[in-house]
C-alpha cells in the first residue's frame, strides 16, 4: 500500500475511533439539529440563525508535522415558509482534522403535517461535500515512493444526500435521519478510495416546566455509522429564558459542561459556551475541548402567524 494513503487511513482510522464515525461532532448538538436532521428546517416557526466554533483537545500538538488540534465551525439558517406549510434551512462547515480539511455546503427543505397538535416533518438536503489534502503536512517513511512527490494542496467537490423525520409537541421531540446516501469517495489519484459512510442521527428530547420560571430540558443524540454507535445524554436548566447551564455525557469521551446568557430585551441573541472534559484516552489527548455558540432570532412577523399572548398560566 502506498506510504501516503497509509497514513492518510492511519489517521481517518484514529478519528473515526475517536466519534464513531466521520461527521464532526457537537457539545451543543440539541441548539444545532439542522445539521444533523433536513426535516427540522423552519419547525421553530421562526427565521434564526446559528454559528458554532469548537475546539478539540485545545493546545494538542502533533509528534510530527502541522495541522494542530481538530477544529469545526458551523453556520447555519433556519425560516418557516408557511404559505406551503414548509421550511427552508442551510448550512456551511468547515471541519479541520490535520492534513485533511472539509467543507459542506447544505441546503435543506422540509414539509411540515399538523397531527393532532403536533408537527411531523419530512426532509431532504443536498449539496456539496468537498475534501481537501494539504500533503506538504505528511512525513515520507519512504523518500522514494512516487506519491509522496505530490506536493502542496488537493481539493476533491463530491455531491451529498440526505433524508430525515422530525415530530415535535410542547414538552417533547424526536428525529431520524440518514445522511450521505450517495456514498460519495474521494481518492485524490490513488486506487484506493476513501468513501462517505451513510451515518444515522437519532435525536430526541423532553421540556419540563418546574415553574414559571425554571423549566428543564433532557435531549439525547445516537450517532452511528452503522459500525459503530455513540450517544451523547445532556439536560439543561433555564432560568426565566434568559439563562441556562447544564450538563452532558459523550459515551466514552468526555463529560460536559454547558452554560449560556440571552441578550436583548426580546431576548433574541444567546451566547452559549460548552466544556468537554476528556474521561478516555487522554494519553493520546489534550483533557478539554471548547465550544461557542452564538444564535440571533429575527423578530416574528405579526402578518405571517397568530399573535402569541402569554399569561401566567399559559407561557405558549
Amino acid at each position: 500500500m502506498k506510504k501516503t494513503f497509509l497514513l492518510f487511513l492511519i489517521f481517518g482510522a484514529f478519528q473515526a475511533d475517536l466519534l464513531g464515525q466521520q461527521d464532526p461532532q457537537f457539545t451543543h448538538y440539541m441548539f444545532n439539529t439542522l445539521y444533523y436532521n433536513p426535516a427540522y428546517a423552519g419547525v421553530e416557526g421562526v427565521t434564526k440563525f446559528t454559528a458554532i466554533h469548537r475546539s478539540q483537545w485545545l493546545g494538542y500538538q502533533p509528534t510530527f508535522g502541522g495541522g494542530g488540534a481538530p477544529t469545526t465551525q458551523v453556520i447555519s439558517f433556519s425560516t418557516p415558509i408557511y404559505k406551503i406549510k414548509s421550511g427552508f434551512g442551510a448550512y456551511v462547515i468547515n471541519d479541520r482534522l490535520g492534513p485533511q480539511n472539509n467543507l459542506e455546503a447544505q441546503a435543506s427543505y422540509a414539509y411540515h403535517l399538523s397531527v393532532k397538535g403536533s408537527k411531523l416533518s419530512f426532509g431532504l438536503k443536498a449539496g456539496l461535500y468537498s475534501q481537501t489534502i494539504n500533503f506538504n503536512l505528511y512525513r515520507p517513511i519512504d523518500q522514494n515512493d512516487p506519491v509522496l512527490k505530490s506536493s502542496g494542496k488537493e481539493s476533491q467537490v463530491r455531491p451529498d444526500l440526505a433524508l430525515g423525520v422530525f415530530f415535535q409537541r410542547e414538552k417533547y421531540y424526536a428525529g431520524i435521519s440518514l445522511n450521505h446516501l450517495v456514498k460519495s469517495t474521494f481518492d485524490f489519484g490513488l486506487s484506493q478510495r476513501n468513501a462517505l459512510e451513510p451515518h444515522l442521527y437519532v435525536t430526541g428530547g423532553y421540556f419540563y416546566e418546574v415553574n414559571f420560571d425554571l423549566r428543564l430540558q433532557f435531549s439525547t443524540l445516537i450517532k452511528s455509522d452503522l459500525t459503530k454507535t455513540t450517544i451523547d445524554l445532556g439536560s439543561i436548566a433555564y432560568y426565566k429564558d434568559t439563562m441556562w447551564g447544564g450538563l452532558s455525557f459523550r459515551q466514552s469521551e468526555a463529560v460536559i459542561l454547558m452554560l449560556g446568557y440571552s441578550l436583548l430585551k426580546d431576548k433574541s441573541l444567546k451566547l452559549g459556551y460548552g466544556l468537554d472534559y476528556v474521561i478516555k484516552d487522554q494519553d493520546a489527548k489534550q483533557p478539554t475541548s471548547h465550544e461557542f455558540l452564538l444564535t440571533y432570532q429575527l423578530p416574528v412577523n405579526p402578518a405571517s402567524s397568530k399573535k402569541v399572548v402569554r399569561t401566567p398560566r399559559y407561557r405558549h
